[in-house]
């Protein structure tokens, strides 16, 4: 009993010894960041805490084309555990995302496990820009569009990405060059 008091003290000392700031998520994270392969279409944008990010991602071919998108990351400490809860900050017509924001992709649902990793998540949301998932939507209209009529669908999202109003919705410019776009 002695021996497991003194362990536990010595690891509440390990413990107070590391520097402020550096969960096991966060030490996860920053290793994950560092030894992530950098692609010319993505971008992130770092804040004040490891755990909260920026992703800003062009792509380069499909319907998206053209475009520029940006994705909050929002790490708990139960990293890897728990999944990163990811947003669009766009309002984009999109059928994999809401206008909430809201993503469908499945790594930030029932397919997560505690392998997976940022680069997996950031891999799926270009998935989901090149190959658009109609049959798992949030947007169901979106969904069916794609779909029955690709051609309408295809200039649909044209329109939005140009800031356009389809139906009752307002879609934001996402077009690089636009007052949206950043250089990088």
């Amino acid at each position: 009993m002695y021996k497991i008091w003194e362990k536990r003290k010595a690891e509440q000392k390990r413990e107070q010894s590391r520097p402020a700031g550096s969960s096991p998520a966060e030490r996860l994270l920053q290793k994950e960041l560092s030894e992530m392969v950098e692609l010319e279409d993505t971008k992130i944008i770092p804040s004040q805490s490891i755990l909260k990010f920026n992703l800003l991602y062009r792509p380069t071919e499909g319907y998206y084309k053209g475009g520029e998108f940006e994705f909050t990351f929002d790490i708990d400490t139960s990293y890897p555990h728990e999944p990163p809860k990811v947003l669009c900050t766009n309002h984009i017509y999109h059928p994999n995302i809401d206008t909430a924001g809201n993503i469908c992709l499945n790594v930030l649902r029932e397919d997560w496990k505690p392998v997976l990793n940022i680069q997996a998540v950031i891999f799926g949301i270009r998935m989901l820009f090149q190959e658009p998932n109609p049959d798992d939507p949030l947007n169901k209209d979106a969904a069916k569009l794609m779909v029955s009529n690709p051609q309408e669908f295809a200039r649909t999202v044209s329109s939005s990405m140009r800031g356009y109003r389809i139906g009752n919705v307002d879609y934001d410019n996402v077009m690089v060059g636009s007052k949206h776009g950043r250089a990088w």
